[in-house]
């Protein structure tokens, strides 16, 4: 099931940089262990971090990427493994897909859940990023039945792998 609820956010400095307005957390790749070690051919395993999860939107680089820089409305191409952060199961991914492909999309609310949108922008091609995205801006209340529950918290890795 390729869920139509993703979201991409912009980078900060090399600081934690929280935004007051958004609840937004974002990461470089630099303060992230063996970043320029990270194989964005193959898919990712996504672990769950321990406790209760993150009240906004969190951003971080895995991988910073070279290429063009994806904006909200942008066209895109990405890999992507979602996790729900109570269970720690994965409900989808790209790369599970016949000839592991990968998804083509607009990144704008109403294509995708605003948790993509806001989390892919800024990204650049060739880099993998993972969100922590909070129920408002992916599924909340409804869920998405059977495979998201309500007001789960979701966990996605993603690779750009092309910008329009």
């Amino acid at each position: 099931m390729v869920c139509a609820a993703l979201a991409f956010a912009g980078c900060g400095d090399d600081d934690d940089d929280e935004s007051a307005s958004t609840g937004t957390t974002q990461t470089q790749a630099a303060e992230t262990p063996d970043a320029g070690q990270v194989d964005t051919s193959t898919k990712p395993k996504v672990a769950v971090p321990e406790g209760a999860p993150p009240a906004g939107l969190q951003i971080e680089d895995l991988k910073e990427g070279d290429g063009a820089t994806a904006t909200a409305g942008s066209n895109v191409t990405a890999h992507y493994v979602g996790v729900s952060y109570s269970t720690g199961e994965q409900f989808d991914a790209s790369w599970d897909t016949p000839g592991q492909q990968p998804i083509e999309l607009q990144l704008s609310t109403g294509s995708v859940i605003p948790g993509w949108v806001e989390g892919v922008a800024g990204m650049k091609v060739g880099g993998r990023r993972r969100l922590t995205i909070p129920p408002e801006l992916g599924y909340g209340e409804a869920g998405q039945p059977p495979d998201i529950a309500p007001n789960e918290t979701l966990i996605f890795v993603i690779d750009l792998l092309d910008v329009r």
